[in-house]
């Protein structure tokens, strides 16, 4: 390969050596006759055409050889793959194997859509497209509601209803209808909903755009969305510049001719005058304001799809806001307490730290309905949190038991401690038939009894009681407490909230003693003769801080400010 590379420069140089050299002819020295001689030639009669022919083919025909030139291919190639193009095909293909990589390896979505279809007698698997009404479907917890279902039976059946409501917490369903209203009625499971929990069976009723899912996205495909302020103005400044532009250009036209110019002179002053009144800065202009201010807006959480609305801003009238999440925490949070006959005012604030490991002193009603509603429970916390406050904590579980919960860790302390030194032995999960849960758990408190702990519906817990602590002492129910539970009950409950109740006993150690096998279907223990400790109004989801200055603003600036809300009126105005 040096070799010839050297041979090549060689060569060059000789080629180089030979042109400088002067041109070598003797022609204009020899005689005339001589010349003829030469070149076969007669000076009277010329070359025969034979003669010439053979020159002709062997000297070449008499011009200069042309250049050497670039193929046309070979110029496309260097155009296509030269300089910075190389780069360009680099990634070019490089996306293409990204893209080929991403297609083999992600999860094909189409696959989850899967429904357990009744057909012909068997469970068949079919998309859910292919669904029909009068299919009979089987849903399990995890599962998406394939179309609008009425439920034929369900167990422990529960819908995350949040992509239609917007509340997060979990919707029980059963085959019961108890409400006319179809989107308040649990006998009916709606198209994209998730199940959360347990089983249910169940007929197709509405497929695709017939869904009350496929209805409200067609009323909002329908509507058509208005002109802004800013596009009116400009388009009217634009009618503006163009008529401008037209008269100019018309008028200098006119006067082209007037002074004799031709006509395609006159034109040509036509056009350039339309088009020096182009404003072609105003698109930019109006692209980087409106970009800026959406910059500032995403700065503040606030996300911009159309950079045309944000001009609209500065003329807003009325706000429309969702409640939860938005004005709220977006927190179920323990709202008042009863007991001893007094309804408790708890702190719901975004600040509130608690006073939790007995800070303070408590009443023994206090101590057992804070152990009841510890150890009642299924929430915990997610691990590795330790470090955050309480109320910031993500915890599984349902979000009544989880604001119940984290009510119990700050004021009563350390919870999953506790529940570890009193293992449960037995439990019924709540259900919408029973509409309570109950647990049964060996205490380390030196009582050789098992303890059993019941929350749930107050009116289902009291029908369990005969009893009621009051004050540290257990008495009688009477009319008396009886009323007094029914006007707290009632007061709480106008406002809002849902109410739990929360219930106690010491089973018969000689009946149940320590290693008694307790079995929950059927029930082989006592639930009746309990004793009444209190009730929790624990499902207020309460305003955020910044919530009342935000509000301030806008109705100082002529604003508005309307909260969508599917809540009761004592909540909007508590709000």
């Amino acid at each position: 390969m040096v070799k010839w590379c050297k041979e090549k420069k060689k060569k060059a140089r000789a080629e180089i050596d030979e042109l400088k050299k002067e041109v070598k002819m003797d022609e204009h020295q020899i005689s005339i006759e001589e010349l003829m001689k030469r070149y076969g030639s007669d000076i009277h009669k010329g070359l025969k055409t034979n003669e010439a022919e053979k020159k002709l083919a062997l000297d070449g025909p008499n011009q200069l050889s042309p250049p050497k030139t670039t193929p046309k291919w070979l110029k496309f190639c260097k155009n296509l793959f030269g300089g910075f193009s190389l780069l360009l095909w680099i990634g070019a293909i490089l996306c293409i194997v990204a893209y080929v990589v991403d297609l083999f390896t992600k999860h094909d979505p189409s696959k989850d859509n899967i429904a357990h279809v009744y057909r012909d007698g068997k469970i068949a698997e079919i998309p859910t497209e292919k669904l029909v009404v009068g299919d009979i479907v089987e849903i399990k917890g995890g599962d998406r509601i394939p179309a609008d279902i009425r439920i034929i039976h369900a167990a422990s059946f529960k819908v995350d209803n949040s992509s239609l409501t917007g509340e997060s917490e979990p919707q029980s369903r059963s085959s019961d209808c108890t409400n006319v209203n179809p989107l308040e009625t649990r006998n009916l499971a709606f198209f994209t909903t998730n199940a959360v929990e347990g089983t249910a069976k169940g007929v197709i009723v509405n497929t695709g755009d017939r869904t009350a899912v496929g209805r409200i996205a067609g009323l909002a495909s329908d509507l058509s969305p208005g002109i802004t302020p800013i596009a009116k103005e400009i388009k009217h400044f634009i009618h503006i510049i163009t008529g401008v532009a037209v008269f100019l250009g018309v008028s200098f036209f006119i006067i082209a001719f007037c002074l004799g110019y031709d006509w395609l002179t006159a034109v040509v002053f036509l056009i350039g005058i339309i088009i020096a009144n182009v404003p072609e800065g105003l698109l930019a202009t109006v692209t980087v304001c409106l970009t800026l201010t959406a910059k500032r807006m995403a700065a503040k959480n606030c996300l911009v799809k159309n950079l045309e609305a944000v001009e609209t801003l500065g003329s807003t009238s009325t706000i429309c806001s969702d409640k939860t999440g938005t004005l709220t925490q977006n927190r179920m949070t323990v709202a008042h307490t009863w007991y001893d006959k007094t309804i408790v005012t708890c702190d719901t604030t975004e600040n509130c730290i608690g006073v939790g490991g007995g800070k303070r002193d408590k009443s023994k009603t206090e101590e057992a309905l804070l152990r009841c509603a510890s150890l009642c429970n299924r929430a915990e916390f997610k691990p590795g949190q330790e470090k955050l406050p309480i109320l910031k904590r993500e915890c599984s579980g349902d979000a009544s038991e989880i604001a119940l919960f984290k009510f119990t860790e700050l004021t009563f302390g350390h919870v999953m401690d506790y529940r570890e030194k009193n293992s449960k032995v037995a439990e019924i999960p709540f259900n919408s038939t029973n509409k309570y849960q109950l647990s049964i758990h060996e205490t380390d408190d030196g009582h050789d009894c098992h303890l059993l702990v019941m929350k749930g519906a107050p009116e289902k817990i009291l029908e369990c009681c005969s009893t009621i602590l009051l004050n540290g002492k257990e008495v009688k129910l009477d009319n008396s407490i009886i009323a007094a539970y029914n006007t707290a009950y009632n007061e709480l409950g106008g406002l809002g909230e849902r109410v739990i109740g929360f219930c106690d006993f010491r089973l018969n150690s000689k009946k149940y003693p320590k290693g008694f096998k307790f079995d929950t279907d059927p029930v082989n223990f006592d639930i009746k003769g309990l004793r009444f400790l209190a009730f929790f109004s624990s499902m207020i989801d309460p305003p955020r801080a910044a919530v009342p200055g935000a509000v301030a603003q806008c109705r100082s600036a002529g604003i508005r400010v309307v909260m969508v809300t599917g809540d009761y009126i004592y909540i909007i105005n508590l709000l």
